[in-house]
């Protein structure tokens, strides 16, 4: 069994939090279709999840609710041919028992196939808890069977799992990239210029736009490359390699401190190998002319 993540992955889809990082071992299905016995659970809190087993085969537990817990639990599908519940902590789990794995953290020491199907138990959470009532009426929402979505009981309105259009791009010039930094991210980490699409936007339209409103670039030559889930909370991050056109680096204060441009011998601190971010900088040798 393999632990934490590679030096690098084949292609965008295999990357964690990508449902095919786990399509092996996982299989979606909805709250209704719950077949019942025992299963695997997969106990949350907050962005860390609780295995049981060894330091060098962490598992999920199975059988009885984990600490002989008794809380509300949501079933989400088949984890290795057996039904899989989620539960929410409240408090953690004993260490004498458990260990705890964070989603944040740059190389945590589990299978990417448990870790990505945490991050699908992440979004599933913030869907169930931004759900409860009718954005319309107010009136408490009912589950719609088979389905992952949900009905009003008084206007008959359906609502859907929101997945949030994000864009994240590579800008070449010559033989550098451009790298920046949020002031809220790990010291001297440096990463992609990103950002929220907008409405009426392409992908490419709000790629362009994000790299001139931040940074004061404009690129033209959008290629897109792949894209990742990104469950903190429910995002999709689209990746793109971008062509510098002209302009100075102006930073948009209001979201970024520092920012320049980087030959790939002389890289900052990157992003863990977990995203897309990491992924579009490893393939940068490929872009650079």
């Amino acid at each position: 069994m393999t632990l934490g993540y590679p030096d690098s992955f084949p292609s965008t889809d295999a990357l964690p939090f990508n449902s095919e990082a786990m399509d092996a071992e996982f299989e979606l299905a909805t709250p209704g279709q719950d077949p019942g016995g025992e299963g695997f659970w997969l106990p949350l809190q907050g962005a860390k999840v609780f295995t049981c087993g060894d330091a060098i085969d962490p598992q999920l537990p199975f059988g009885k609710q984990p600490g002989d817990l008794a809380l509300p639990s949501l079933y989400i599908g088949q984890w290795l041919g057996k039904p899989c519940r989620m539960i929410i902590l409240d408090e953690p789990l004993p260490e004498d028992k458990f260990a705890a794995h964070s989603l944040h953290a740059a190389n945590p020491q589990a299978p990417i196939s448990l870790l990505s199907l945490a991050g699908l138990g992440l979004m599933i959470q913030h869907w169930e808890e931004s759900s409860r009532h009718c954005g319309y009426c107010g009136t408490e929402l009912q589950r719609i069977h088979q389905e992952w979505g949900k009905r009003c009981p008084n206007c008959n309105k359906q609502h859907y799992p929101r997945i949030h259009p994000c864009v994240i791009g590579l800008v070449v010039k010559e033989d550098e990239i451009l790298l920046v930094r949020k002031p809220e991210w790990v010291p001297q980490r440096f990463g992609l210029v990103a950002g929220f699409v907008e409405f009426g936007e392409s992908l490419e339209q709000a790629m362009a736009r994000e790299i001139l409103e931040e940074t004061g670039i404009i690129v033209d030559n959008l290629r897109y490359v792949g894209s990742q889930s990104w469950p903190f909370p429910s995002q999709i991050m689209n990746g793109f390699v971008a062509d510098y056109v002209s302009g100075e680096i102006k930073l948009q204060e209001t979201e970024l401190e520092e920012g320049g441009w980087y030959k790939l011998d002389q890289l900052p601190t990157l992003p863990p190998r977990r995203s897309i971010a990491r992924y579009l900088i490893d393939m940068a040798e490929n872009y650079i002319a």
